[in-house]
């Protein structure tokens, strides 16, 4: 009789630490900062740049210019609006992944007014427009929301899904109904009047008012999760939703909340985003702020103080993959790997701070035969 054992066959799980420490907790996102300036730097040099050159190109030469400060501040502005909605979303239990959508959504609501009525000059143009942006996204997040409150649908894949929808949306508008008769066959509409347009904070720069409407949101939400009420029921209902029904709150009630208030916010974002930095509708409003966002979240710690800190931080790869591409002649898709590797490193390091790994080996098992 020949007996023949088996390989045993391995699992790799994740076994929860007793607790993580708060010490580690708040060194894990600038361990990922420094894990994603090292694999940049690896990349750079695997494309024949010369790492240190290319990383003070990317992060620090976008810095030493006035010009460059208020270009940082247009481009944190639409990532810290979206990502305290997504934060206060997330922190309830909510995965809302459609906010570049609610944003696309959101900006063209918000340019009904300047451009079905291109003569109407009047001061209440500007908040209208506001408004209607911040509903129009709110609207638009809403749909997830009744779908996983009506018939238990994925939030994650539907809200995902309707990014798409929004974006062919907008394409089909610019190039239709909204296109410019006297724009050259451009696909884009008529340049908004002068009321329509954000105003800029400083004469000397283009910054404008988004960056403080993201700034008084972060503090905002950030004031309502740390001392209000609903604040209280998005932490206890995102621990668990079974304690939360204990304590009275209605989690079919919270997943409205969470998707309204993270739409509005992404939609108040694509509004200020066409009306402050482009001046009119056309096909690409977003260089991926919507998706950018949820990195913002997780690297501030879906903390809205924390995710003013990340905002900037995400909005310095846009402006230093622009500026590298005109220094050392880089493509402007490395900005979106500094990105990914930020998300990765980012979650990598929040799990291995929360959880430790074991290797399982299963019971061998043996086969006999004559």
């Amino acid at each position: 009789m020949i007996r023949r054992m088996r390989r045993r066959p391995m699992r790799i799980e994740l076994q929860k630490r007793d607790r993580g420490g708060r010490l580690f907790s708040f060194i894990s996102p600038l361990l990922a900062l420094a894990l994603t300036l090292f694999f940049g730097g690896l990349m750079f040099w695997f494309l024949g740049k010369d790492p240190v050159d290319a990383l003070y190109s990317f992060f620090v030469e976008p810095l030493l210019e006035v010009w460059s400060l208020h270009e940082l501040a247009i481009k944190a502005a639409p990532l810290i609006l979206i990502a305290v909605g997504l934060a206060a979303c997330y922190r309830s239990n909510n995965w809302n992944i459609g906010a570049e959508g609610q944003f696309t959504i959101g900006a063209i609501t918000g340019a009904i007014l300047p451009v079905l009525y291109p003569d109407w000059h009047s001061p209440a143009i500007l908040p209208l427009m506001l408004v209607m942006g911040a509903i129009g996204g709110a609207i638009y997040a809403g749909i997830p929301a009744l779908l996983k409150t009506r018939f238990n649908t994925n939030e994650i894949l539907t809200s995902l899904m309707l990014v798409y929808i929004a974006q062919l949306f907008l394409d089909w508008l610019v190039r239709g109904p909204w296109r410019d008769p006297q724009g050259y066959n451009f696909p884009q509409t008529k340049a908004f009047v002068p009321e329509a347009v954000l105003p800029e904070i400083l004469d000397s720069g283009r910054a404008h008012l988004a960056i403080v409407f993201a700034l008084v949101a972060a503090v905002a939400i950030w004031f309502m999760i740390r001392f209000m009420l609903k604040g209280f029921q998005v932490s206890v209902i995102g621990q668990s939703e079974r304690a939360g029904r204990f304590a009275g709150f209605s989690s079919r009630r919270m997943v409205w909340f969470a998707f309204l208030l993270s739409g509005a916010l992404a939609g108040l974002a694509g509004i200020s985003e066409v009306s402050g930095s482009i001046g009119h509708v056309q096909p690409a409003i977003s260089p991926g702020y919507g998706f950018t966002a949820i990195i913002v979240a997780f690297l501030g710690r879906l903390n809205p103080l924390g995710i003013i800190a990340s905002g900037f931080v995400l909005a310095l790869t846009y402006l230093g993959g622009e500026a590298a591409q005109l220094s050392i002649g880089i493509s402007d898709k490395v900005s979106r790997v500094f990105q990914g590797l930020l998300l990765f490193f980012v979650l990598s390091c929040d799990t291995l701070i929360h959880y430790r790994i074991r290797l399982v080996w299963r019971q061998a098992t043996g086969a006999a035969h004559a």
